[in-house]
Parts: structure tokens; sequence; C-alpha cells
């Protein structure tokens, strides 16, 4: 796969088709940032149903679109994004039918001993501290995980106060959004 993807690139280039996503400037152009999941079906229906185009926002995707530790990926991206690229709003956005909140802990372990991930890792890892079902697990309800990402933001010490963070939901098949 990745070498169709080298020889699309290619084509790509060669055809100049880049110029159509130029911006100008690594600033996004509405000053916001996007917390979102990394599910596939997300990769156009988002912008597109929120009207962004390339250059607009920062998208920051993971798992669920979970902020799952004040200090880790997600909150360093979105302080750098604030701080240094001028971002004064932030929005959480989870979908409905998200894979994250399915998630069983013991079936991805059993998972990675079937790919060779010795016990003797997975014992290691959590002697250091990993609780393996705060880490990999999911959530029951993607508006309680929505909830709980945009109370840690709004409290968190780094990042000002004047910068305004809502959360939402947005429906996998059409598109629309709910508040949370």
């Amino acid at each position: 796969m990745i070498n169709d993807i080298l020889k699309y690139n290619k084509e790509f280039v060669n055809q100049k088709k880049y110029t159509e996503f130029k911006t100008g400037s690594k600033y996004p152009n509405k000053k916001l940032a996007i917390v979102s999941c990394m599910d596939t079906r997300l990769t156009q229906l988002l912008p597109a149903a929120l009207g962004m185009k390339n250059g607009d926002c920062k998208i920051i995707k993971n798992a669920g679109g979970v902020i799952s530790h004040p200090y880790g990926s997600v909150v360093r991206s979105l302080l750098i994004a604030i701080l240094e690229l001028g971002v004064e709003e932030i929005m959480v956005i989870g979908h409905t039918d998200c894979g994250v909140g399915y998630i069983d802990v013991d079936c991805l372990l059993s998972k990675m001993k079937k790919r060779n991930i010795s016990q003797e890792n997975i014992d290691m890892i959590q002697f250091g501290g990993i609780d393996f079902k705060r880490w990999l697990g999911g959530f029951e309800s993607v508006y309680q995980s929505v909830e709980e990402s945009i109370n840690l933001l709004k409290k968190h010490p780094l990042i000002p106060k004047d910068v305004t963070i809502r959360g939402f939901v947005i429906d996998i098949e059409t598109g629309m959004l709910e508040e949370v």
C-alpha cells in the first residue's frame, strides 16, 4: 500500500495538484483548534460539516478524541496552538458510534500476546505504573467523554482563561453537531 501511495504522490506533485491546498501561513485562519477522533469516517466529513478548508484550523486526532492526560501530547499540541499559533477557541468533538466506546482491554491484551508481545513486557509496563484499563480503555458515553475532556481543559493551569472551550458530538451519518 505504501508503494502505491508513493507512486500517487509523485503524480500529485508532477501535476501540481498541491496548488489548490496552499494557504500561505502556518497560522490557522479561524484561530480554531479541534480535538477529534481518528475514525476514518471523519476524514472528510468533519471538515466538510464544519465548513473548514485547508488552513482554517488545527485538527488534533486520536482514538476517541479523548484528552486522557493533562500533560500528554494533545494538551501539548493545544498549548503550542494557543501560545505560538494564535488559537483562541477549541472544539472537542466526539462522534456517534465511536469504536473506543466498545474497547475491551482484556481482549486487547490478548491480541498483544497473539502478536508476540510477551507477558514479561506487559508486566514491565504495568510495573512502571501504566494502568492498561485506564490507558487503553474506552468510555461508556461519548457525551461524558467529551465533557470530561472539556472540563480538563477548562481547569488546566497552563491554558489561558480567555480561550473558549466547547464540546460537541457529531452524528457520524449526517454530520449534525450536538453541543455537550
